[in-house]
């Protein structure tokens, strides 16, 4: 069973929510990624979405730009996130790692090798942001046989028929984006959330998680009151961000809002 579904249906029996952080592979410095990915999982991480860096995030605000300018800068690539996730599975064989990013480049390495490197490395689930459902199998099928879960992204104006299209492909859970705009925008409506998640639940039995506009532990909570699962980017990369410099702080004050967030959904 893949990692996912496995810790999925784990936090259900413990009727918990997801606390699902991302972080860009390679921001600030290569080195600081597996440190960090420990630190997460110690904080509360019960899956982690990995960015792979990209010259041209185009749906990610200007946080996650910087981020993967500063991983590029770096030296970051493909190849050197898988190996990144490697090097993670020597000691975490257990927390479910999901890669996000865009079709470039899985393109360039080639649909084959990036399989098969992604499932030797240990790699859970796939995110690619702009590939298109209608050319997707291509890319799907051999993830599926490989054991790593699909991840789709449906927004606030997916039609139900399209929501039904893109679960009957997915895997794993599917990413809800709260926002008509890109990761790190202002605000967030918590009812039109629900309401859009409810409509969801009437085409799929997948968890349904949330991103895009979650900020502090607050906010997660009004998520998780309505969704599987509480994704948060934007506001903890900026933070490793402000503290490049410093590796032991960006670490601790990360992790402390991580916790913040996860002690709030479990006292909800």
């Amino acid at each position: 069973m893949n990692r996912i579904t496995r810790r999925f249906q784990d936090l259900s029996r413990a009727r918990r929510k997801a606390l699902i952080p991302y972080i860009t592979a390679g921001d600030p410095r290569p080195e600081l990624t597996v440190p960090m990915l420990h630190t997460l999982v110690a904080a509360g991480a019960d899956i982690i979405e990995l960015g792979v860096p990209f010259s041209d995030p185009m749906a990610d605000g200007p946080v996650i730009q910087k981020a993967c300018e500063r991983a590029l800068i770096h030296g970051m690539s493909l190849r050197g996130m898988l190996n990144l996730v490697h090097e993670f599975r020597q000691t975490d064989s257990e927390t479910p790692l999901v890669l996000m990013g865009y079709l470039n480049p899985i393109e360039s390495l080639g649909y084959d090798a990036f399989i098969a490197s992604a499932r030797d490395a240990g790699v859970d689930g796939v995110l690619t942001v702009d590939l298109p459902l209608e050319e997707a199998a291509e890319l799907t099928e051999p993830l599926r046989v490989a054991g790593i879960a699909t991840i789709f992204l449906l927004a606030p104006t997916s039609s139900r028929e399209r929501i039904r299209h893109t679960a009957e492909l997915a895997q794993g859970y599917l990413y809800y984006v709260s926002l008509k705009g890109v990761t790190g925008s202002v605000a967030i409506n918590v009812v039109e959330v629900a309401e859009k998640l409810a409509m969801i639940r009437t085409c799929t039995d997948l968890p349904v998680g949330v991103g895009f506009g979650i900020k502090d532990p607050t906010t997660a909570v009004a998520i998780a009151q309505v969704a599987d699962a509480v994704v948060v980017g934007s506001t903890l990369v900026a933070k490793m961000g402000e503290l490049a410099n410093d590796p032991e702080r960006m670490r601790y004050e990360v992790a402390a809002l991580v916790t913040a967030m996860r002690q709030a959904m479990d006292q909800d």
